[in-house]
């Protein structure tokens, strides 16, 4: 078990106070890991370190901002004086922002520029950006792991058949940007694990499932229908290929997608 031991370990979570994002620090704590909670709201962040088991803090970050993301760095080196694991987990799955109009907002072929480039900016440039930053920090150190949060549907297309009324009608359609940004950042994965691979740096990628939260019952029944295992994820489904990358135990592995998706792709 000492394999998947992060005990003084020092790690720094992006995105940190979304779904996935806290129970991925959650995780990173409960195996030992200094977590560092890093998202917009630096005192929700301050507050959620808090509870976590370890010498945890909370910082500020936005992930297209280099300034930032540097200040973030220099704010961890001068407590921990390294960063060993960086999980580029901020991401925005964009909503439509009028409900009455859901359908007619989501469609591709009204899809505006505006969306489509927040979306790279954060799902993408962000996870450039602090790679750039933390990971070259990892270089002067002669090691370190970065692990970047992807999807399902960076892997295979959105079935917009999920987002039917009962009766067959079209109510949403899943938008273009979440899933290209999410499989660019599985070919960012594969390049950076490459180019890094002899100064001692794994990359890996983690592409989640469709997880539970409060989705009516209808879509979750669909989307369990279409699930081998028969469900949606829960929450902390994620915990252990998590802890699993960041840790020793998966130390002949890099430049992978790990995909935990209750065998959602193999269908």
């Amino acid at each position: 078990m000492e394999l998947f031991s992060l005990n003084n370990k020092v790690a720094v979570v992006t995105g940190a106070l979304g779904l996935l994002g806290k129970n991925h620090c959650e995780a990173l704590a409960e195996a030992g890991a200094n977590v560092i909670v890093a998202d917009i709201d630096e005192a929700e962040c301050k507050l959620f370190s808090k509870n976590l088991k370890t010498q945890s803090s909370g910082f500020a970050l936005d992930v297209t901002n280099e300034k930032s993301i540097q200040n973030l760095l220099e704010n961890v080196l001068a407590v921990f004086n390294k960063v060993d694991i960086l999980i580029n987990n901020a991401a925005i799955n964009d909503m439509v922002e009028n409900p009455k109009n859901i359908l007619e907002e989501s469609q591709f072929e009204n899809y505006s520029l505006q969306k489509w480039q927040r979306s790279i900016d954060v799902n993408l440039t962000g996870t450039f950006l602090c790679s750039k930053i933390i990971g070259s920090q990892m270089v002067k150190q002669g090691n370190g792991n970065i692990i970047n949060i992807a999807s399902t549907y960076g892997v295979v297309a959105p079935n917009q058949n999920l987002y039917k009324d009962k009766n067959g009608n079209q109510i949403f359609y899943k938008p273009p940007a979440y899933s290209v940004t999410k499989g660019a950042v599985i070919s960012f994965t594969k390049y950076l694990a490459s180019y890094w691979a002899e100064k001692n740096i794994r990359v890996n990628c983690l592409s989640p499932g469709g997880v539970k939260n409060n989705q009516n019952e209808e879509f979750i029944n669909e989307y369990s229908y279409r699930t081998p295992l028969g469900r949606m994820a829960n929450p902390d489904d994620y915990k252990g290929a998590i802890v699993f990358l960041a840790s020793d135990a998966s130390n002949y592995m890099t430049g992978e997608n790990l995909i935990v998706d209750g065998g959602w792709t193999i269908w």
